[in-house]
């Protein structure tokens, strides 16, 4: 009696303790967003006409840092609707692609983002450029994307909006110094002339 006694109590632990996050997840948001802006002394065309050529993300995200030796392919045309970007790399960096799947000429350019590796999802991104004065530039960089249940419950351990909030934020400190250092390349060249 003791035996058996003691295997129900073990079993009703097991679904506890299987069942408690399983309900849990049931009430956790699946979606997540994040969002960061940057302004940058630069008039809004010339910004726009930077960031909506992929390759050119090259130089200021945090991604591109995390393998040195990141294998990376394009097909279509860059800065166009229906270019992607495909990369493999270390377990740092993955696997995915990034698609350009809208573009609002001169405001807004939207990216499908598919990671195959180290797990499969799928996200939308974008950047918006507004002006913000005369020479200046609000850019907004974003995403969206949700996690399916029961995967969702990681999101209670895991502050998505900061993690690639920071992620965003130093890509975004990048992207102001290219861009505002080479105003002064520029300026300082007229001056030497």
């Amino acid at each position: 009696m003791k035996v058996s006694r003691i295997l129900t109590y073990v079993l009703v632990f097991l679904v506890l303790l299987i069942a408690v996050p399983l309900i849990t997840a049931l009430f956790v948001e699946k979606e997540f967003q994040v969002e960061r802006t940057v302004h940058i002394e630069r008039p809004v065309d010339e910004v726009f006409n930077y960031i909506k050529y992929v390759q050119n993300h090259d130089n200021f995200t945090k991604w591109n840092t995390l393998d040195p030796d990141l294998n990376k392919s394009y097909s279509g045309i860059d800065g166009t609707v229906g270019f992607v970007y495909a990369w493999t790399g270390n377990e740092d960096a993955g696997s995915g692609e990034q698609e350009i799947v809208a573009i609002e000429e001169g405001r807004r350019v939207d990216h499908e983002l598919r990671f195959k590796e180290p797990f499969e999802a799928t996200a939308r991104a974008w950047m918006v450029t507004e002006a913000a004065g005369e020479d200046r530039t609000e850019l907004t960089w974003a995403m969206e994307s949700s996690f399916p249940y029961p995967m969702n419950l990681l999101l209670l351990f895991i502050d998505m909006n900061e993690s690639i909030g920071e992620d965003y934020e130093y890509g975004l400190k990048n992207l102001k110094a290219i861009l505002e250092t080479e105003i002064e390349i520029q300026h300082d060249a007229y001056l030497d002339e």
